[in-house]
């Protein structure tokens, strides 16, 4: 049986008053890809943000690999293997795809320039095998990429750092159904040969449980049911999405 490598213990998030995340308990085990599904202000993109200290927890914790990290600041999230892929793709634009992709590659682990350069290269050769139009388009600046291509690079740039977990923030959005399925073919590619554990974070239930081992669903900041993907009752995975 897989050991858990991340762990929410009882986690709150608010913005002043208001409570984004409420007393939320979840546990995501290793090389196991996860669906976190929910409405818009269901509270999932704020409790991945607080996991990786992009947004403060009120209270509870984070832990990876049994590790206390809830106060470990989002630049060396790194360093515990975890990285989010946020909405929509984000890409240095003025910058060519493949210095978006070297930008990924920076860690703190390498005991020496000539180690990281080595790293860095075989992380990119990687990348390249994945997706070979981002090597084709290797000079080219990244705001010129169609859309899909974008999300390429930002999947790519995680990649870079030979992450242990990769969070993935509304993977889908703004992208043709045709382009959603390559991408989502190659994410479980990745979990199957890297054995990295992938969260997906969205909206579409069908499509997120047809690709993920266990899901949970949250519905005003908690966690409204959870269960494996494939023994979910589907009327009961609706009631809990809208709330009925």
């Amino acid at each position: 049986m897989s050991s858990t490598l991340l762990e929410f213990d009882n986690v709150t998030v608010k913005y002043g008053d208001f409570t984004a995340v409420s007393d939320v308990t979840m546990s995501f085990f290793e090389g196991s890809i996860i669906g976190l599904i929910g409405t818009n202000g269901a509270g999932k993109t704020s409790l991945m943000n607080a996991a990786m200290g992009l947004t403060p927890i009120s209270s509870g914790k984070v832990s990876i690999a049994g590790e206390d990290v809830t106060k470990v600041p989002v630049e060396k999230k790194l360093d515990y293997g975890m990285c989010l892929v946020p909405q929509g793709g984000h890409c240095f634009n003025r910058m060519s795809v493949q210095d978006n992709l070297l930008v990924g590659g920076i860690s703190t682990k390498a005991k020496s320039p000539k180690e990281a350069r080595s790293a860095r290269a075989d992380s990119l050769e990687k990348v390249y095998d994945l997706f070979p139009i981002l090597k084709e388009k290797a000079d080219v600046p990244a705001g010129s990429l169609s859309g899909g291509q974008r999300q390429m690079v930002a999947i790519g740039r995680a990649l870079m750092s030979n992450p242990k977990i990769i969070l993935f923030d509304e993977l889908s959005l703004g992208l043709a159904p045709v382009v959603v399925k390559d991408i989502y073919a190659t994410i479980r590619k990745i979990n199957e040969t890297e054995r990295t554990t992938i969260i997906l974070i969205e909206q579409d239930t069908n499509r997120v449980l047809s690709m993920t081992d266990y899901a949970y669903i949250m519905l005003k900041g908690r966690v409204a049911l959870e269960g494996d993907s494939d023994s979910l009752d589907p009327e009961e995975v609706k009631k809990a999405y809208f709330g009925i």
